[in-house]
């Protein structure tokens, strides 16, 4: 699996969780076993400001229980909480998304693909029962979009069930303040700005890379759940080479102004549950590697 489409689903844990509603009835899942994940959690602290750093995957299974141990304790002793973005996922959000992800003047999704890749673009909206009148008429960031999120809610995995649905959540129950980093406009942003060769680079990885999204997905819970992002980081960054620009722009420009953002908010008493994508805070050019060059120092939490 490619960098590109490896970040695409857990880079945008926010921007996917608003496109997670199926788009096809799926099969009932037979009940879950409950497992404990114990994912690792940092924190920054000054004399009066406390940020804890928690990745955050946004679809999955029931019956992982991750809210709990120290994550619970620092969850719980936060004044905020701070999402990569905040915005609520409600009607005038989902209209205002599909009208800047839909292209229906120009030229037919299919049309624009490599003609080898048509094929299998077609058999895939069959496979995963998606309407093709509405997926052709689709920018090709966003059929990228639709095609990661699909494979999984056949799958089983859940945006209510997602770290950042399970967080917001409680956060509403305890009266905590919600806060996002970025708008659903400015992630929508990041997507439109790429060259319509990179959007459609982006969708022909997502296609070539169906087959293996189940053990990929896979491996990046069970490396999450076990609080090894060293691990995580192997899977996210295999092939790191590939896709410079777009890793650029989606992972280390953003990493980099969450470092910034950081910096800036240990001025003010308080304390911080800080949830991003889990791959923000993995391998090359992470969050608390960019905190270290600015000469602050996230140290990990004992679990």
């Amino acid at each position: 699996m490619s960098v590109l489409h490896r970040r695409l689903s857990v880079l945008f844990a926010a921007l996917l969780t608003l496109f997670a509603a199926p788009l096809a009835a799926q099969p009932q899942q037979p009940e879950a076993k409950t497992v404990h994940a114990r994912p690792a959690i940092w924190v920054v602290k000054d004399k009066d400001t406390t940020i804890y750093l928690f990745g955050t995957i946004h679809l999955l299974k029931p019956g992982i229980v991750w809210l709990e141990g120290p994550v619970k304790k620092a969850f719980d002793s936060a004044d905020e909480l701070v999402l990569e973005i905040a915005d609520d996922a409600d009607a005038a959000t989902q209209v205002r998304i599909v009208q800047r992800a839909m292209d229906l003047q120009g030229p037919t999704l299919t049309s624009k693909l490599p003609e080898a890749m048509r094929p299998k673009f077609t058999e895939l909206l069959t496979r995963y029962q998606l309407p093709s009148a509405v997926i052709d008429h689709m920018k090709p960031w966003f059929a990228a979009v639709t095609l990661t999120s699909a494979p999984l809610q056949k799958l089983g995995y859940d945006a209510s069930q997602g770290v950042e649905a399970q967080l917001r959540k409680q956060a509403q129950a305890q009266g905590k303040t919600v806060l996002g980093l970025e708008t659903t406009d400015e992630q929508i942003g990041f997507f439109e700005n790429l060259s319509n060769e990179m959007q459609i680079t982006l969708l022909t990885e997502t296609i070539n890379e169906q087959s293996d999204v189940e053990k990929t997905l896979a491996r990046m819970i069970d490396a999450w759940s076990a609080g090894d992002p060293v691990r995580l980081a192997e899977t996210l960054n295999k092939s790191m080479e590939e896709d410079k620009e777009l890793e650029q722009k989606l992972l280390f420009d953003r990493n980099r102004r969450w470092a910034d953002w950081i910096k800036a908010r240990l001025e003010k008493p308080g304390t911080v549950f800080l949830a991003v994508g889990a791959g923000h805070l993995a391998g090359k050019g992470s969050v608390q590697e960019d905190l270290k060059a600015l000469h602050i120092k996230a140290k990990r939490v004992d679990r």
